[in-house]
């Protein structure tokens, strides 16, 4: 049977990428991906055929990817960070319904919250929320009532997409949300470019994170009660009692 592979790559160096997702991307005839994410590929596989296509085009290379693979090339279509968090894996499944069965494998990566946690410390050694600001593909008013209700429960939060061109404000509503219930000088940071050039971290408060500069690149974390900085990291206890 023809086989597509989902592939999260992790963040951007090819360290971070799994062994699991080297050996499919090498076994793969052809690799399909948004543009920016088959340049990060392209020099760990330099001699591969590649398909990209441009933001917003998601459906479209999901499509691509399943057509190339029902023509017998084995094909991987390739996912910032874990391929089934934000990816495509979802999304593949979905429009392989319409064409004859393969077989899809999906291969996990490490998602942005795991590898800009490591640049910060350990913000997430307890329970956790993953939230994506971006609206596009869900209701602003619902992702306002899942800040406010983790934000209540006392998680540590990750925000994915936390700002673009058309969103420049929605960290900052975001922010506003959870002052609510959360006090500003709640420990949160923040990292851009994981693991790519221009990578910065900052450890700042709720209050300082409404007004910081952000963009899609960006991962941003709110500590829980008990987060706390340790030698310059962010740090969220598990509540070991021999301490």
């Amino acid at each position: 049977m023809q086989k597509l592979y989902v592939a999260g790559i992790g963040a951007g160096s090819p360290g971070n990428m799994t062994r699991e997702c080297y050996s499919a991307l090498e076994e793969a005839d052809l690799i399909v991906g948004y543009t920016k994410y088959v340049e990060l590929v392209k020099p760990v596989f330099p001699d591969k055929e590649y398909l990209s296509t441009p933001m917003m085009k998601e459906a479209d290379r999901c499509r691509l990817a399943v057509e190339e693979a029902l023509k017998g090339r084995t094909t991987a279509l390739v996912c910032s960070g874990d391929s089934g968090v934000y990816g495509m894996a979802g999304l593949v499944y979905e429009v392989s319904e319409k064409y004859p069965p393969l077989e899809i494998a999906v291969i996990p990566g490490v998602t942005a919250a795991l590898s800009g946690g490591s640049v910060l410390g350990a913000p997430l050694t307890h329970d956790f929320a993953v939230i994506s600001l971006s609206d596009l593909l869900t209701p602003w008013e619902l992702i306002e009532k899942r800040l406010s209700l983790a934000a209540q429960a006392d998680f540590c939060i990750s925000l994915y997409n936390p700002a673009s061109n058309s969103r420049s404000d929605y960290l900052r509503r975001a922010c506003e949300i959870m002052l609510r219930h959360i006090p500003g000088d709640r420990v949160c940071g923040y990292v851009k470019n994981i693991y790519r050039d221009g990578q910065e971290s900052v450890i700042t408060t709720l209050s300082r994170l409404r007004d910081a500069k952000v963009d899609m690149f960006t991962t941003v974390f709110i500590g829980n009660s008990s987060t706390k900085v340790i030698n310059g990291k962010m740090v969220t206890p598990r509540g070991y009692r021999d301490v």
